[in-house]
């Protein structure tokens, strides 16, 4: 059953230009994380991540949890994703965000090691547009399932292009 799906905001689409903030919606997926621990993870100052995920909840993509404490009883602000990139339109998002799930695919598998990839590539002779709602499908299926327990956390990055 395809997802509903609605055309990005400019202000959505401005936030999904960054593929700093594609990674914080990656890594925020199922687990909350604070601004500190999503710095660590991404090797970058807290400041620097702090403007990320503040953009990332002004529009949507980041919901605060409740407060935690912290060392020392310092409060802690977890964040989660909300799963609004996924419900989002991508038809007619701007060039730079299109650079952007590129760059963060790039970082993240620097983060994890080519030898941790998992590649497949074909070239077939099919209609575009038939194949992407054919992939679309399983990846809305894929989403719409419930977590696994005992399953492993994988990021798909998929890419079509012409074979010419």
């Amino acid at each position: 059953m395809p997802v509903p799906r609605r055309i990005a905001t400019a202000d959505e689409a401005a936030a999904l230009s960054s593929d700093v903030r594609l990674r914080i919606i990656r890594l925020t997926y199922d687990t909350p994380l604070t601004n500190k621990e999503i710095a660590e993870r991404l090797g970058k100052d807290p400041a620097t991540t702090l403007h990320h995920v503040r953009k990332l909840v002004a529009s949507g993509f980041l919901e605060p949890q409740e407060p935690r404490a912290g060392n020392r009883g310092a409060r802690e602000i977890p964040y989660l994703s909300t799963g609004l990139s996924w419900r989002l339109d991508w038809r007619e998002k701007p060039l730079a965000a299109k650079e952007a799930v590129l760059q963060a695919f790039l970082g993240e598998v620097a983060d994890v090691g080519i030898d941790s990839l998992r590649q497949v590539r074909l070239v077939v002779r099919a209609d575009p547009e038939e194949l992407n709602r054919r992939l679309r499908s399983l990846f809305d299926e894929l989403a719409a399932e419930p977590a696994h327990p005992d399953g492993e956390r994988v990021a798909i990055y998929l890419a079509m292009y012409p074979g010419d």
